[in-house]
């Protein structure tokens, strides 16, 4: 007699694979990566007998985005101490203040000088 097939048969094709019990195999274990924050860096301005203040407050406020009361004190401070602290900001961010400064004093024709330094 005939009999049909099983609903649960399976279909022949490759044999499926043994159950391994690990025996020489070697697991990584996935450990988690600390990133460190990005290095911080000052722009500072530095003092010279040439530029006049007015000039600085306005750097400061147009390219730093200080209000006016503490574009004057950082002006103040530049003047009295020779240097002062514009902002701190990641190393692409400080390079690029620190050219913005530069071409605007070249182009009002002042000798200000600003550098960047590790924070």
């Amino acid at each position: 007699m005939f009999s049909p097939p099983s609903l649960h048969a399976q279909p022949p094709g490759p044999t499926p694979p043994t159950p391994d019990d690990g025996a020489g195999s070697v697991v990584a274990e996935r450990q988690a990566q600390r990133t460190e924050p990005p290095r911080l860096y000052q722009v500072l301005m530095l003092n010279d007998d040439f530029t006049p203040m007015e000039f600085v407050v306005m750097v400061l406020q147009e390219y730093f985005r200080h209000d006016l009361d503490s574009a004057t004190l950082i002006m103040l401070k530049i003047h009295h101490e020779g240097r002062g602290v514009c902002g701190v900001f990641s190393k692409d961010v400080a390079a690029t203040k620190v050219e913005l400064v530069l071409d605007a004093a070249r182009r009002a024709g002042h000798p200000l000088q600003c550098v960047m330094e590790p924070s």
